[in-house]
């Protein structure tokens, strides 16, 4: 169990530093900056970690329930469509709504759907606290999305970003965001979906804790799929190939590939975590992971002076991080019935 739960703890870290990079995409155009990410987070890292802890990786996809791999990849590439809605979202809301209400959606319904799909999921001793849990979650998640928007208020002194705020306040925005939250949560529903192909990972040799490497293959095919027509797409559009040559760009390149690193660690370390955590493992462990990259994330935005000046939000953070601790505790305490 402690060991189920650092790993979590763990990719939290991966998963909450990942975004850092975004913020040095320049001189690449976004779309290529996104395909070294893509490249080096859906394909060369997933492919990696596959190759040298799953003996027979293409034998085990190829040998695997049709159902478990087909839905997988669905659910992968729906994913997709979700993390290109988020930067519309930003468009219409601001980021920090945008990343509140995706990250609320996405812990909540990422983890019940997994839930209700296990059978007598409302009898079991857990049904309560995993319940409890996830709206503590949500509790937590709000309080953090209000201290950004908080925070952003204050940093909108002009009227050129009252009418921008007023804009970001619409209708279409908020449905926008919403969709993306729900889209968001696929990619662990997808890796519950995917689990008979680690099942079958783990009859051709692999430990447990590693055959979640070949779930998470079969997942990314569909995300990459998805991301690979729009970088593609993308890239004609605005004719921005040229930028891959820009003068300059080796820290972007360098951030580009970290960030990919990064992402995929994150979640290829919180699929180790939630193997070990048994049949709660994608129910719990998935809340409780995006709350600690949500912790952490706000801890670099802090670091990097995003904060500076809005001490009321930032008391107001403080109150979120405490709600999320609690929320993980409760999810823990949750899985522990089951074990």
């Amino acid at each position: 169990m402690l060991l189920s739960i650092l790993l979590i703890i763990i990719a939290g870290i991966f998963l909450g530093s990942f975004g850092v990079g975004m913020k040095y995409t320049e001189p690449l155009a976004y779309e290529a900056w996104w395909s070294l990410y893509v490249v080096v987070g859906m394909v060369i890292v997933p492919l990696l970690c596959a190759f040298l802890t799953v003996p027979d990786l293409a034998d085990v996809i190829a040998t695997a329930p049709k159902g478990a791999v087909y839905n997988a990849m669905l659910y992968g590439f729906l994913w997709g469509v979700g993390g290109l809605m988020f930067g519309i979202s930003v468009g219409y809301v601001g980021v920090s709504i945008t990343y509140g209400v995706v990250m609320g959606l996405s812990g909540s319904i990422g983890s019940l759907i997994p839930f209700f799909r296990m059978e007598n999921a409302t009898a079991n001793p857990a049904f309560p606290f995993v319940m409890l849990g996830v709206g503590i979650m949500l509790l937590g998640v709000g309080f953090a999305a209000v201290a950004g928007v908080k925070r952003d208020n204050l940093m909108s002194k002009n009227e050129e970003n009252k009418e921008e705020a007023e804009k970001k306040s619409s209708m279409t925005g908020l449905i926008i965001v919403i969709i993306c939250g729900v889209l968001s949560s696929l990619i662990n529903v997808g890796f519950d979906y995917a689990l008979p192909v680690a099942a079958n990972a783990v009859e051709y040799g692999a430990i447990p804790r590693n055959a979640s490497f070949a779930a998470w293959v079969v997942v990314l095919i569909g995300a990459l799929a998805l991301n690979t027509g729009y970088i593609l797409f993308m890239l004609v559009k605005n004719n921005t190939w040229h930028t891959y040559k820009a003068a300059g760009s080796k820290k972007a390149y360098g951030w580009g590939l970290l960030s990919g690193l990064l992402w995929f660690l994150g979640l290829g370390v919180y699929g180790q975590g939630a193997s070990l955590m048994g049949k709660l493992g994608t129910v719990v462990g998935w809340p409780m992971f995006l709350g600690l990259a949500l912790i952490v994330s706000n801890i670099w935005a802090i670091k990097a002076g995003e904060w500076k000046g809005a001490t009321g939000p930032l008391k107001l953070m403080g109150v979120s991080v405490f709600i999320l601790i609690i929320a993980c505790g409760t999810l823990g305490y949750a899985n522990s019935l089951m074990s």
